[in-house]
């Protein structure tokens, strides 16, 4: 046998086994990137809720309870109910001015069974009306 021939039959099935290295690799990187955007998709999605319901709430017509339902329907509709629960809000004071302020609380999504767990809290403030 000559030397071109050992060489290649020593390097029989490495692509087949780089091939799935490299793809595991690829696919980690790929659900980490899911996961991230779903994340942020998320956190958007609340904190504009959160904004809206503090300005339902800060107009001198309604209450905090206008506040935090119409904040608990947003959340319902753009994402699930389980986003809507815990939804609290409140008056509060920032640089000397009164504002309204809606909290919502909400589970971080996870992409499997590998991820972030945990709370994402996000806060909406609105100046009040007199």
């Amino acid at each position: 046998m000559s030397r071109p021939q050992r060489q290649l039959r020593s390097e029989a099935g490495s692509a087949a086994a780089e091939f799935v290295l490299v793809s595991v690799l690829v696919l980690a990187i790929f659900l980490g990137v899911v996961q991230v955007a779903l994340a942020v998709h998320v956190r958007s999605l609340a904190i504009d809720a959160a904004a809206e319901g503090a300005r339902v709430a800060a107009r001198a017509d309604r209450g905090l309870a206008d506040g935090a339902a119409r904040t608990r329907a947003l959340l319902a509709d753009t994402l699930t109910g389980a986003y809507a629960r815990d939804v609290t809000a409140g008056r509060t004071t920032s640089g000397g001015v009164a504002v309204t302020e809606v909290t919502v609380r909400a589970p971080l999504p996870v992409v499997g069974l590998l991820g972030p767990g945990g709370v994402l809290t996000v806060r909406g403030h609105a100046l009040e009306e007199q």
